[in-house]
Formats: structure tokens, sequence, C-alpha cells
């Protein structure tokens, strides 16, 4: 059984009829998999789940997932083949459906909370302005795991919306520039190809959009994070010194045509 099918019987097993719809979202239904993508999964359900039900889907999810490599040959790889990150949100339909901003997710399993989980943390219902982008993914995406074509389940999100959810990452995304380069750099470029377009594009094409509209001493870094993101995985990634001075004017320079497109020029 690979990863997808042990998260629908996960999700089958813990909340049962409760579970309307489980659907693929991100890199898979965004221009494929890479060597480094997570599995991204939003799992739609009539309730929220109870506290029992809490801990069965983190210990679950626990063993599922991947530790972060990134070695994964395809969508649901095998974990003895190694494993890929899991990415699970959980919405009640009714907090999203009829759509309203900022958007709760009720439960968020990721690789990066795994040190809080495994310490005793259990995922717990809070505000995630990033589900107006995830939602509008998986609606564009239509990839049922389980369940009802996602245009059944869920409301399309406002493209003001999108723009809101996209500005309120940024403080965060910089937080991580320097830990998390290539990942923060094509969001970044993603962010402001969504801004200007109103489409939500696969990772290395939203790059090559801003690539083709950046002055020549700004691609650099980007072309190397595209390069990184289509072929590395992250213990293979590397930053030459010359280019890792760049990362920050680079930030900027998308940072202020971000802004250049934000609702009434605001700060982001």
């Amino acid at each position: 059984m690979n990863q997808l099918q042990r998260i629908v019987a996960l999700a089958d097993g813990v909340l049962g009829r409760d579970v309307v719809g489980v659907y693929l979202h991100g890199s898979a239904v965004l221009g494929g998999l890479r060597p480094a993508s997570d599995l991204d999964v939003l799992l739609v359900a009539r309730r929220s789940p109870a506290e029992r039900e809490r801990s069965a889907l983190l210990g679950g999810l626990l063993g599922i997932s991947g530790s972060g490599s990134g070695t994964g040959t395809g969508a649901g790889a095998v974990e003895g083949d190694g494993a890929r990150p899991v990415e699970l949100a959980v919405v009640v339909q009714s907090d999203v459906r009829p759509w309203r901003y900022p958007p709760v997710c009720d439960f968020l399993y990721g690789e990066w909370l795994r040190a809080e989980y495994e310490a005793g943390g259990v995922p717990r219902p809070e505000p995630m302005p990033d589900l107006a982008l995830l939602i509008t993914t998986v609606l564009a995406g239509d990839r049922p795991l389980a369940g009802p074509p996602p245009a059944r389940v869920l409301d399309p999100v406002p493209h003001a919306d999108l723009v809101r959810a996209s500005l309120a990452g940024l403080p965060g995304l910089l937080d991580d520039l320097e830990d998390d380069t290539r990942n923060v750099l094509l969001t970044l470029a993603r962010i402001w190809s969504t801004l200007a377009t109103g489409r939500i594009s696969p990772k290395d094409t939203a790059a090559d959009w801003a690539l083709a509209r950046l002055p020549p001493e700004h691609r650099p870094v980007l072309a190397h994070a595209r390069r990184l993101y289509l072929d590395c995985r992250y213990s293979e990634e590397s930053w030459s010194g010359e280019l890792r001075s760049r990362v920050r004017p680079h930030a900027d320079r998308v940072l202020a045509e971000i802004a250049r497109l934000s609702p009434g020029n605001g700060p982001y």
C-alpha cells in the first residue's frame, strides 16, 4: 500500500463516514512531483475530530510521513523505497463552505512540526490564510483520492482573498529566507505571478515568469533555486558564496514588485 492509500485508509479508519472527501494538491497537481516535493493532501470532514481521533490521526501520520529527505520517486512512493514527507490539512466543511476569510484549519500535520508533535503536541484548530491558496489548488487540480469531485464539496475562493492570503504569508516566508532559501525564493516568485496573472502556477513555471521580468543582476539566484527544485533533494542542495550574497537583494526586488501590485500599494 503506497503513502496516499495509507492516508486515505487512516482517514477512513479514524473518521469513517464523517470524511466528506480527501484531495491531492500542491506539486502533485501543479506540474508533477519533484525530488524534494511533499505529498500535499486536504481532508474535508463533516465535523471536528474528537481528542482521541486527533491523537489517532497524528500517530498514523508520524508513521506514514517521510523524514524530508525527498527520496521518493513518484506520487505515494512506498515507505521502503523512501517515503515522501506528508502535509495533511483537515478542514470542517461548514468552516469553509460558504467561504469566508480567514479560513480555519482544524488539524495540520507537516514534517516541520514533527519535533513538536513527537514531544506531545497535538494539532489544534486555528486560522490559516494559506487555505485560500490550498483550496484553489484543490479545485483546479480536481484529484480526489476519496469522495466526490472537489467542486461539489468546496466553494471557489475570490481572487481578493487569494491576494490577502499571499500577502499574509510574507513575514513568515522572510523569516525562513536563510534556512529554506530555494522554497522561499520560488514562493516569492509565485506570489508575484499570482498577483499579476490571477493564476497559481507550478513553482518552476512561476520562476520562468519572474525570470523574464527581472533585470539581469537578479536572475541568477532565482535560476539556481529553480534548478535545485527540478533536480535536487535537500541533501544535495548547495549555494556558492557569490550566489548567497545576492539572495537578499533579489528578494527585496521581488518584494518591491509584490508591493507594487498589492491593493492600495500598501505594505506587505
